[in-house]
């Protein structure tokens, strides 16, 4: 890991710029497209609407110009660190900046000089554990921010388990149990789940256990053991009561990682238990464990990154879709990119970063790409999941309680955010027509089991009938339901548009989540490919938080960044990649548990028996 200072970084970037004029990528007009075509193979169906472009005075040896296929967190970021070490970058994106994690607006909602009724794909969820997304929003100015946009991340004070119609309050921070051994952690979480008392200590027992067996559990174990194993196994959870399995398993999945414990592998959820924990104790420089942005997405990170990019030269092209690659003499010689106007354009550049979606790249590598890095087919064993938000917007303010909340046992595996608590200003005179006054942001986790009210999957429902059922499922498991969230105070809702054909046949999800399963690391790909000019950032590539989020794909753009640097033989200080922290208390236990491996022995830790005390 390069551990080179940001001051480092900066200094170089601008000894780049001083004896170069500022070059972006160059994308061809009608003419440059029939002429590129003949070299890269790449055919224009006619006359397009053009996409920016910027001249480039020392031509297409220059080495420096990049094309960015994708403007999602792993785009945005592999754009960011390249643009400040003075290379040429073009991002193109077909939807939206910022992928996933963008606002959505509501269209036509806002009036009287408002902006539309903020949406979203699903809320924004930023553990303390998460190191380098934060350390790149730290670099994006904001007016009146010490730290840019890094300042817009406020801390929740609670999460808020309801279950049955009563709460249940999980601390955002404690005291480390003394000396912090093993043992202490076990007693400790015993403690602390006692307070779920629906819960049988027999399966408290079991549980704690398990999560201490993963945290002493060496490299070997978690990669060789762990990794292969499903989370619902891993945790015993057929030994588990109905209570047990719902407030032990299910809140921490659908909470934590929006994950279905039948689905994940127990690696991924033990590096998410474990990075949880030690941010509740606030160790390895970890903040508090509940953090979100004070508010819209796009207000307060998206929009100031992109303002930001811009001024360091990077150009972007909205409303392109990349429809294919082009390899001649083993490198990438062009891409394919359709505008606005439906006719395609020719890319071309000296580096591409592939920034898609797994389910968007796939298309995209063509039998000759496949051939020359075999280890990319196996991305079409890996697999997806829907998981998308639903915002319920009121004309009175619903703080349910200052932090996220899961609403456990319910079947769609909802989970929500009262947002006009965190947001500056005031809501209602900044968005919609100025009666709606918060938005409770929801996540549906689960889109396939069976709802309360209308016994339909939520794929089978309307959007009516899917915002009734979410409705239904809150105050199912909400304490005072009828006075916290009544149908009178409901103002107006919004269903991600992402998903399309509700309620028929026909229903598709254009941004599902990718899942990781047991065994979906062998078939993730590392950010650098055997093609020496493709490169890939998106939350598919393998990184140290091993899991589809925002940090992901900010790792795997960092990672990109350094392999053009390196391609190139650039000068410039490589992107710092911050792993996850480890305990030293817990490294002798690591290098004893990967000798017990080794012998096919269990973790010291790893209980068989539930009723064992």
């Amino acid at each position: 890991m390069n551990t080179h200072s940001r001051a480092d970084d900066e200094d170089r970037a601008r000894d780049d710029k001083r004896g170069t004029v500022n070059r972006r990528v160059v994308v061809t007009g009608i003419a440059a497209t029939v002429a590129g075509a003949a070299a890269t193979g790449v055919a224009s169906a006619g006359p397009a609407s053009e996409p920016s472009r910027a001249k480039s005075p020392r031509g297409a040896d220059s080495g420096r110009r990049v094309a960015v296929l994708g403007g999602g967190i792993g785009g945005l970021t592999a754009a960011h660190e390249l643009a400040e070490r003075g290379f040429e970058v073009t991002v193109y994106e077909r939807k939206e900046l910022g992928g996933k994690a963008r606002s959505i607006p509501v269209p036509g909602t806002g009036g009287g000089g408002r902006s539309d009724l903020p949406g979203e794909h699903g809320f924004r969820f930023f553990p303390g554990f998460y190191q380098n997304i934060p350390e790149t929003m730290a670099r994006i100015p904001f007016p009146g921010n010490s730290r840019g946009v890094a300042d817009n991340l406020v801390a929740g004070e609670r999460i808020l388990a309801c279950w049955d119609g009563k709460p249940y309050y999980l601390p955002t921070s404690a005291t480390a149990p003394e000396n912090f051994t093993p043992q202490a952690l076990l007693d400790y979480l015993k403690t602390l789940l006692q307070a779920l008392e629906a819960v049988p200590a027999k399966d408290i027992a079991l549980f704690a256990s398990k999560v201490v067996a993963f945290l002493t559990s060496g490299p070997k174990r978690r990669m060789g053991q762990w990794e292969n194993t499903g989370y619902a196994d891993f945790v015993g959870m057929d030994k588990l009561s109905p209570a047990g399995r719902e407030l032990l398993v299910d809140l921490f999945t659908s909470t934590l990682v929006a994950a279905k414990p039948e689905k994940a592998n127990a690696r991924t959820m033990g590096l998410m238990m474990e990075g949880w924990l030690n941010a509740t104790f606030q160790q390895g420089g970890y903040t508090n464990p509940d953090q979100l942005l004070n508010g819209p997405t796009n207000e307060v990170f998206i929009d100031p990154w992109v303002t930001y990019l811009k001024r360091l030269g990077v150009t972007f092209n909205v409303g392109w879709t990349v429809t294919g690659l082009t390899l001649s003499g083993g490198r990438i010689t062009g891409a394919t990119a359709t505008g606005p106007s439906g006719a395609p354009s020719a890319v071309q550049a000296d580096w591409y970063v592939l920034a898609v979606p797994v389910e968007r790249a796939l298309p995209l590598l063509n039998s000759q790409i496949l051939a020359a890095d075999p280890r990319l087919k196996k991305l079409r064993l890996l697999e997806t999941d829907w998981m998308n938000g639903v915002q319920i917007y009121t004309t009175t303010p619903v703080p349910i309680v200052k932090g996220h909340v899961a609403y456990v046992g319910q079947p769609w595996a909802v989970t929500s955010i009262s947002q006009g608590q965190f947001w500056e200003g005031d809501f209602a005179s900044r968005y919609g027509d100025g009666k709606a006054v918060d938005c409770l942001s929801v996540d549906v986790s689960n889109w396939d089991a069976p709802g309360i009210i209308y016994r339909k999957s939520a794929r089978e429902c309307s959007r009516q009938q899917i915002v009734e059922e979410v409705l239904a499922q809150i105050r199912a498991a909400l304490p005072d339901a009828d006075d916290v969230l009544p149908d009178s105070i409901v103002h107006s809702w919004f269903v991600d548009p992402a998903i399309t054909g509700e309620g028929t046949p026909d229903v598709a999800n254009d941004e599902p989540l990718l899942v990781n399963t047991p065994a979906s690391w062998s078939h993730r790909p590392e950010a650098t490919t055997a093609i020496p000019n493709l490169f890939l950032a998106a939350d598919y590539v393998r990184c140290n938080i091993n899991l589809a989020t925002m940090e992901g794909a900010n790792e795997a753009g960092r990672a990109a960044a350094n392999g053009i640097l390196d391609a190139a033989g650039s000068s410039a200080g490589r992107a710092t990649i911050k792993k996850l922290y480890e305990p030293p208390v817990m490294k002798p236990f690591w290098a004893r548990d990967d000798l017990d491996y080794a012998f096919g022995l269990p973790n010291q830790f790893d209980i068989i028996d539930p009723i064992r005390p």
